[in-house]
């Protein structure tokens, strides 16, 4: 089926099972640079040739100046020297300059003896020449030149126009290095970032790094079984771009564009039932502003709410104040003419009573009844009157009272006369001051309603807070008034097309991906378990791994185990079988994309025996010659080394002595 018809029956299929048009799904493809191919496997080639380390160094250990090149066979090279002399540090400055950034292996006090390192390599089969400067571990000039020969640029670490050497990248720091080698490689060798989703509300992106670890095999205690982190799907991303199944490049790009699409979706989803939230919780502040702010103003209103003006109310109780002193007054003039016609009475009926007993107070009755001598103002006690009366004497001067009592019944009845008028003129006077009384108490309590009315009407309108308490209320309520519930996102035809038709997609990608994947992997999981057991995994009855890079374990007469259920040495055996494995079948098949690069440090280090580590290293030798993987392994092992491979692939230190 040509590619034609092939683009022709994805596009179909997509439209289908999405249930849009062709036309949308060649536009949302076409929007994202998605191929609708399965395009044929394209080499990702990654081989080094020569690596030049000068610098000086400080210790015990060979103290002193070095400039150290070594090259590397086209299969297997096996580095060889003491236990740190240098083995593992050769792996990390290829990986240095292959990768941009060293890894944490990488020791600063071995950084710092370096002041250049240059690396010559092949990357997807264009010659390559790094040259790193460097003054206390870090980069301070670099260079990636290129060149049609790669023996052009031995030796060479400028630009040479004239001889067909020019530079790909110039850096001047460790960080712009790293970030430049991370772009470089990517468009180099093809390749795309890797991108998750991230606790469901954001993405995660993954680069050139994470490609790497592929190339370098992690330490048998790690625990993904293809690269370096074993979160987040990437060993299985890993193994379906390096295995390139098919439709496996372009469902990886779909996935992550889906991913990144539903992630943003969800991202507004997120911020919209945020903003939502946070607009309720304002409404419901204001609301409860607004309710303090009435309550507030309500307690400085008048409790009739009586809104009198202040001024009549403060006129109202001057007057009545006014009228309630005029009153006062005439009580007390009341008062004064009540008990002076009580005493008018009170001595009219005693002198009835004398005038009715006594003919000397008959005698008497139209005389002066002074209270005092007129003379000296000698107060006349009760002694001298009783005398008088009962001894006819008069009670001013003391002398006899004589003569004839004449019509005594008209004093009698003139004394009776004035009694009836001074009791009248009493009642009379009795009758006017309760008056008076009752009208003061009416106008105190009238006086006192006015000023307790004025004392709250002061509290409440004579007051700035007044105003600004219905400013505050008018505030709220306008507030309240232009306030607006967010509305919910609307939903977008397009948005929902564009996602319909990448699940669409991403779901019979994977489905054409896992059906070529089921024949393939049968003989991965064969040729896994065959090295597995060659390489000293015991009682190994049968793996299976699946396009996530999950190994499931069998042995012999036991349950189902996992890759990271086994031991640091058995991990490290079973990952170089796995990607021996995929390197076989997927070359057998041409489906390996992989670089054809591994390096391996110190495997027998892993918990590892010797007859195993020789068939290890026999097994490596062996695949690197059948193809065109390139393995740069180390070991402290000399006899291992000089035992199982072909002396042209060791490069040896003598003992004790540093490899650089």
């Amino acid at each position: 089926m040509s590619a034609v018809q092939t683009e022709v029956l994805l596009e179909t299929r997509i439209s289908a099972k999405a249930g849009v048009g062709i036309d949308d799904v060649r536009d949302v493809f076409a929007e994202y640079g998605l191929p609708l191919v399965v395009s044929p496997a394209r080499p990702r080639s990654l081989h080094v040739h020569r690596l030049r380390v000068a610098g000086e160094r400080t210790g015990e250990v060979e103290p002193g100046p070095f400039d150290t090149p070594l090259d590397f066979s086209a299969g297997l090279t096996a580095l060889v020297a003491s236990n740190f002399r240098g083995k593992t540090s050769v792996l990390e400055l290829l990986t240095w300059c292959l990768r941009g950034t060293p890894r944490s292996e990488m020791q600063n006090r071995v950084r710092g003896w370096l002041s250049r390192v240059d690396l010559d390599a092949t990357v997807a089969g264009e010659s390559m020449g790094f040259r790193l400067d460097l003054t206390d571990g870090e980069i301070t000039s670099a260079v990636v030149l290129t060149s049609k020969d790669s023996a052009a640029l031995a030796d060479v670490r400028t630009p040479d126009p004239a001889r067909g050497i020019t530079a790909l990248l110039r850096a001047a720091s460790t960080d712009s290095y790293a970030e430049q080698i991370a772009g470089l490689m990517l468009g180099r060798m093809d390749l795309q970032p890797l991108v998750n989703s991230f606790k469901e509300t954001s993405t995660q992106t993954h680069g050139w790094p994470a490609y790497f670890g592929a190339v370098y095999l992690p330490a048998g205690g790690d625990k993904a079984l293809l690269g370096e982190v074993a979160a987040n799907g990437l060993p299985g991303r890993l193994l379906q771009v390096f295995l390139d199944l098919p439709a496996a490049a372009a469902l990886t790009r779909v996935k992550a564009v889906r991913d990144v699409r539903v992630a943003e979706a969800k991202a507004r989803r997120t911020a919209a039932d945020a903003e939502a939230a946070e607009r309720a919780s304002e409404r419901e502040r204001l609301e409860a502003e607004l309710a303090r702010a009435r309550d507030h103003l309500a307690s400085l209103l008048p409790e009739d709410e009586d809104d009198t003006s202040l001024v009549d109310l403060a006129g109202n109780a001057v007057q009545l104040a006014r009228t309630l002193a005029d009153a006062q007054d005439e009580w007390d003039e009341a008062s004064r003419v009540f008990r002076r016609a009580r005493t008018e009475r009170q001595q009219a009926a005693k002198l009835l009573n004398d005038v009715t007993e006594s003919a000397t107070a008959r005698l008497l009755f139209h005389g002066l009844n002074p209270s005092s001598c007129p003379r000296c103002d000698q107060e006349i006690d009760d002694t001298r009157r009783h005398q008088e009366q009962q001894a006819s004497t008069c009670a001013v001067c003391a002398r006899e009272v004589t003569g004839d009592d004449e019509e005594p019944h008209e004093v009698t009845d003139e004394a009776r006369e004035r009694l009836t008028t001074s009791t009248s003129a009493e009642a009379v006077a009795k009758e006017a001051l309760e008056r008076a009384e009752e009208t003061v108490d009416r106008l105190t309590h009238q006086l006192e309603s006015a000023q307790a009315q004025l004392r709250r009407a002061q509290s409440a309108a004579d007051l700035p807070a007044r105003l600004a308490a219905q400013e505050n209320v008018l505030r709220r309520e306008g507030a309240l008034s232009v306030f607006h519930e967010p509305e919910p996102p609307a939903a977008d035809a397009a948005e929902e097309k564009t996602a319909s038709i990448l699940t669409a997609a991403a779901v019979l990608l994977e489905q054409d991906s896992k059906a070529a994947a089921t024949a393939l992997f049968e003989e991965v999981n064969q040729e896994i378990a065959e090295l597995a057991t060659l390489f000293g995994v015991p009682s190994l009855e049968r793996v299976s791994i699946d396009r996530s890079a999950r190994l499931k374990i069998f042995p012999m007469g036991s349950k189902q185990e996992w890759f990271t259920d086994q031991s640091a040495g058995a991990r490290l055996r079973l990952r170089i079988a796995v990607v021996i494995a995929l390197l076989r079948v997927g070359r057998r098949y041409g489906v390996s994309t992989h670089p054809g690069l591994l390096l391996i440090d110190s495997p027998k280090s892993e918990e590892m025996q010797s007859d195993d580590a020789r068939k290890l290293f026999t097994e490596l030798a062996s695949v690197a010659a059948e193809s065109d993987l390139q393995v740069v392994i180390t070991t402290a092992d000399f006899e291992l080394a000089q035992a199982t491979l072909p002396v042209q692939t060791i490069r040896q230190a003598e003992v004790g002595a540093s490899l650089w």
